[in-house]
């Protein structure tokens, strides 16, 4: 059981706080409204922080094509150099789709003419849309969507 001097100093504290139970209450209802986990404000020289538990949440995914478009080279070829490959501009994370679940931007066998969007590498939070270096059939598309890629890597052989 608390003792006197203990619930004095919890009221002592409660009437110095320039936080009451409504805005304590606000803030709470804020996080249900906005789907934030956390929220933090400063009042009178003290901060508070009010959070909850992330909650799992489930997602049903789009159904995929049976058809993978990652296609693996042959055996002891190199495919960075292969004269077709299409070698990545710079250092990011290649996407083959505008966004998740969309059409993505070339198959293996489609035609494609110079200046086509192949796919694109986010880097430093920028897309940077792949133009097709020249025209031709893509052959083999190297990399998976959403997969870290290095400067040079080879992304895909148009032939």
């Amino acid at each position: 059981m608390a003792s006197d001097k203990d619930k004095k100093a919890g009221q002592a504290a409660q009437k110095h706080s320039p936080y009451d139970e409504d805005t304590i209450r606000g803030l709470a209802k804020l996080l249900d409204e906005t789907g934030l986990t956390e929220i933090e404000i400063e009042r009178g020289g003290e901060r508070i922080r009010i959070g909850r538990a992330a909650r799992a949440v489930s997602v049903a995914a789009p159904a995929l094509p049976v058809a993978s478009p990652v296609v693996a080279p042959a055996a002891g070829l190199d495919p960075a150099k292969h004269p077709g490959a299409v070698p990545s501009p710079m250092v990011g994370t290649a996407y083959l789709a505008p966004s998740p679940g969309a059409k993505p931007f070339v198959d293996v066998g489609q035609t494609v003419k110079a200046g086509d969007t192949l796919l694109i590498i986010e880097a430093m939070k920028t897309m940077n849309q792949i133009p097709a270096p020249r025209g031709g059939t893509v052959t083999q598309i190297l990399v998976e969507d959403g997969q870290p890629v290095e400067f040079g890597e080879p992304l895909l052989i148009i032939e």
